[in-house]
């Protein structure tokens, strides 16, 4: 019977010892290099550049009245107005969405005394009722146009433009490019300067996105206040530049 045990025992040990070596070969997920063969890692920077065809920006209006219903009222109905106004200008339904619907206290300030404290507590005088919707504009060239179109609806609040790039992939992979080949050319350098050629890339990490240019843009307050029919409101879309950043490691040999 004792040998049976420990024959047992015995056979079960290789089944436990196949997952530690597959644990063990999981651990080492480091690059090998030749044996004679250095390591160089390189950071490196890669640009490309687009016009962007989509903008993107807030539109709404701030009412106040005495009551909170009152304020919410009167916004609906001007906000109503402003969500045509950018129906008839060509936005699509899908690039409307509303971003902010809120209704706020406005608070009177407390007498001030001579010897410059205040008396009493403050008091609510009003409220005041915000609504604000996000815009995607398709057509960069009509942007001034229906900035101006707005406030003549009765928006009050315009915040923006942000201008994109709908699909950013082609440029980011142009950008990417450019970096790995500015990489490989300063590792090239590196090499032949110590005597070494570059064999093979070890590893690649990258890092980086895009960063718009400024552009001009009259904001809606401006504009308001100008009595005469004016040309469309001025603004320059720029380009948008997409950087790609790779940090590489090659291997070297002699």
């Amino acid at each position: 019977m004792k040998r049976l045990i420990l024959a047992a025992s015995l056979a079960a040990l290789p089944l436990c010892a196949v997952p530690l070596a597959a644990n063990a070969q999981q651990l080492s997920t480091a690059p090998v290099v030749a044996p004679g063969n250095s390591v160089l890692t390189v950071s490196a920077d890669g640009r490309s550049t687009r016009s962007p065809d989509l903008a993107t920006f807030n539109a709404g209006v701030t009412t106040q009245a005495k009551t909170a219903s009152a304020a919410l009222a009167e916004n609906a109905g001007k906000m109503n107005a402003v969500i045509t106004a950018l129906k008839k200008a060509g936005i699509a339904d899908r690039d409307i969405q509303t971003s902010n619907l809120s209704v706020n206290p406005v608070y009177g300030q407390p007498k001030r005394l001579a010897d410059g404290t205040t008396e009493g507590d403050p008091v609510i005088i009003a409220y005041q009722a915000t609504n604000q919707v996000q815009v995607r504009q398709r057509k960069l060239d009509q942007y001034g146009k229906v900035i101006d179109t707005l406030v003549n609806a009765g928006a009050n609040q315009v915040n923006g433009p942000s201008f994109e790039l709908e699909d950013s992939d082609g440029a980011m992979d142009e950008a990417r490019i450019a970096a790995m080949k500015k990489a490989r050319a300063r590792a090239d350098l590196y090499a032949k300067a110590a005597g070494l050629r570059v064999v093979r890339v070890l590893t690649i990490n990258e890092s980086g996105g895009w960063s718009p240019q400024p552009v001009l843009f009259a904001r809606a307050e401006k504009m308001m206040d100008a009595a005469p029919p004016a040309p469309p409101s001025p603004v320059a879309a720029g380009e948008l530049e997409m950087r790609a950043n790779v940090t590489v490691t090659y291997e070297l040999a002699p």
